[in-house]
């Protein structure tokens, strides 16, 4: 029941984190532009776009892929010219208008995320400083092993990366100083 109550504690934290780190810090959205002619854009794409998704272009179809000549053509043809990923939703994104759902799901997860945390650090055999230390690690972890590559492959903005590297590494820290407070009281 301590891990339980520790894994909540450090839950309800990173998310209270995430509020301030977005809201008030703009760590989160590093890198990310908003407005453009979203109408005019919006119309080509829906065009363009067979189905909702994550679109990289320009890009091969899949069935290219291995041929190397097609490979070695699309190169010298798009090399130099604008590329894109895209998360596309033809149906738009109800987050815009009722942000309740959205908030409940990233509660949720952050929940689950701060119980596995809670459980890791209950294992350890050091106090306070080591589980904050570990807690602020695991945010370091959870940035390099999923936005690293997406920096990478996919040119995300390393602004983007770095600002949430920030907010991962923080937040994982504060969160688990208020695990590790719990999971340090006398039974």
């Amino acid at each position: 029941m301590r891990i339980v109550i520790a894994g909540l504690i450090g839950g309800l934290v990173f998310f209270l984190w995430g509020a301030i780190a977005h809201m008030a810090l703009g760590l989160g959205d590093r890198g990310m532009h908003y407005g453009g002619a979203p109408k005019a854009t919006l119309a080509v794409m829906g065009a363009d776009l067979a189905k909702p998704g994550i679109h990289v272009l320009p890009s091969l179809p899949e069935a290219q892929i291995g041929d190397a000549e097609a490979v070695a053509a699309f190169a010298k043809e798009h090399t130099g010219s604008g590329y894109a990923f895209v998360v596309y939703q033809p149906a738009g994104n109800p987050g815009l208008a009722d942000m309740g759902p959205n908030l409940g799901k990233q509660w949720v997860t952050d929940t689950l995320a701060a119980l596995l945390a809670a459980w890791l650090l209950s294992l350890l055999p050091g106090g306070f400083g080591q589980r904050v230390a570990v807690a602020g690690a695991l945010g370091v972890f959870a940035t390099v092993a999923l936005l690293v590559p997406f920096w990478n492959w996919y040119l995300f903005p390393l602004d983007f990366v770095l600002g949430n590297l920030a907010k991962h590494a923080l937040g994982w820290a504060l969160a688990g100083a208020a695990m590790a407070w719990w999971l340090g009281r006398k039974r």
